[in-house]
């Protein structure tokens, strides 16, 4: 569902040197010049390629719409990841302009979110249809690991990263940012300083509009009335993140299906397995919280994330009483 914007994106956010000329000529589409930056890094010789003001230093992974690099300020010499998306991939040329639009938008929304525990975007550019987001460069690895059975963090440090998600959640629904997509991928975690981030805000948004192929995977944790289509707010993204604690807790998910179709099936409409069936060494107070933040009915669901980090809270203070 494409939403039509009549604001401008650049003001004041996007930085006036968003060209992309070192890395091919304006004729080149967005895979081209992806290829073209590979192929210049991979060379490891001459002048390391230019994304905007970002000199790229080395491609730290790939994504299904996009690659993310390790970069450079040229002005301030700061660190930073820069994820490139490659807009056409998902849509028609007639839809793109559309696309463009809702991200740069999207993007400057996030940029500006300032809460410790969700990632600094400091610049959005493009040109024709690659697109691209200077953020804030992390240390750590994101929470899929421990999404496995057999690689489970305790339970007590599922339940202290899942209740500052929530606060960073709720700080950025008051601010009118729905994130979209919450999962395990996009929650950073470096261990050694217990430091936890959420990322790509002002990414999801441009999911709305991709098609239904494209989404594999991540229908495992929207809400039903994302999947629906309909309007959300964010509560949505708490179901998601019911979906995640779920996860990381049994190292299940709480809805799988042997098609899409039969995913959608069961996350609209049949209830989750009993998470303290499943392991019976959790708490019922966190089955509860669980319970609520899975409920179908949006309005039966946690309010805000602070409601839901303060249940979460009082679960570790029963935990450590017991």
């Amino acid at each position: 569902m494409m939403t039509e914007y009549k604001q401008s994106l650049f003001a004041g956010f996007v930085p006036a040197e968003s060209e992309i000329e070192s890395v091919g000529p304006n004729s080149m589409q967005a895979q081209d010049r992806i290829n073209a930056i590979s192929r210049m890094l991979d060379g490891g010789l001459g002048e390391k390629p230019m994304l905007g003001g970002y000199r790229l230093e080395k491609e730290l992974g790939k994504g299904a719409m996009g690659v993310v690099y390790l970069g450079r300020d040229a002005k301030i010499n700061r660190v930073v990841a820069i994820k490139t998306l490659a807009l056409a991939r998902g849509f028609d040329e007639h839809e793109l302009a559309d696309v463009k639009e809702n991200f740069f938008r999207e993007a400057e929304t996030a940029g500006r979110l300032k809460h410790p525990d969700i990632v600094s975007i400091f610049a959005v550019g493009g040109k024709d249809d690659l697109a691209y987001i200077a953020m804030e460069f992390l240390q750590g690895k994101d929470l899929v690991r421990f999404t496995r059975p057999g690689n489970l963090l305790p339970l007590e440090k599922v339940v202290s990263i899942i209740a500052r998600v929530a606060l960073a959640l709720s700080y950025a629904h008051e601010n009118l940012v729905v994130h979209r997509d919450i999962k395990p991928a996009n929650i950073m975690y470096e261990a050694s300083s217990d430091k936890v981030t959420v990322t790509d805000f002002g990414i999801a948004r441009i999911n709305d509009g991709i098609k239904t192929g494209m989404l594999l995977g991540t229908p495992s944790y929207m809400s039903p009335e994302q999947l629906a289509g309909k309007k959300i707010d964010g509560r949505s993204d708490l179901f998601s993140l019911g979906v995640t604690l779920y996860q990381l807790v049994c190292g299940q998910l709480p809805f799988s299906g042997d098609s899409l179709t039969q995913l959608l099936f069961r996350i609209a409409n049949e209830a989750h397995p009993d998470i303290c069936t499943l392991m019976p060494g959790v708490p019922r107070s966190l089955g509860k919280i669980i319970d609520r933040a899975l409920a179908k009915n949006v309005e039966a669901r946690y309010l805000t994330g602070i409601e839901m980090a303060c249940d979460l809270h009082n679960c570790l203070m029963k935990a450590d009483r017991a």
